[in-house]
């Protein structure tokens, strides 16, 4: 490996890592602590929406582990976690726009994520972008020191 070639572990700690590392466990957080909250206090009144904001919740988490530790393993775990996230938040954007009856409050990912400025729908996109970065230098190591 050349001196001057970064290493995937370096790369996957630096600036734009720590950021998407960041946001993702503020989206944990958040999703996880209002759906908590929602499902102990009025899990009647929307049992679909608040148990998919915990599972968006639960999802978030496994990519932030994911996606902050460094092993080919973590990063496959973090890809397939944004996967489900990007379905997810596709898939209720879609039937809460169709039938907006079915979610009498709101999940994370209703309208696509609107009421947290569509960061749910942009997230998924930038942490499979950032794994595949961080996999091409992973690569590109393995490459040059054969």
């Amino acid at each position: 490996m050349s001196e001057s070639a970064p290493s995937a572990n370096a790369a996957g700690r630096s600036g734009p890592g720590r950021v998407l590392v960041a946001l993702y466990a503020l989206f944990a957080l958040a999703a996880t602590a209002r759906a908590g909250v929602q499902i102990a206090t009025k899990f009647q009144e929307a049992p679909l929406a608040y148990l998919l904001s915990l599972a968006a919740g639960v999802i978030y988490i496994v990519a932030t582990v994911g996606i902050a530790r460094s092993g080919r393993t973590s990063h496959r775990v973090a890809m397939v976690s944004c996967a489900i996230e990007l379905c997810g938040v596709l898939a209720v954007g879609t039937l809460s726009l169709l039938d907006p009856a079915a979610f009498p409050d709101d999940t994370v990912w209703s309208r696509f994520g609107s009421g947290y400025l569509f960061i749910p729908l942009v997230l998924p996109v930038l942490g499979m972008l950032w794994l595949r970065h961080v996999e091409k230098i992973r690569t590109g190591e393995t490459a040059q020191a054969v």
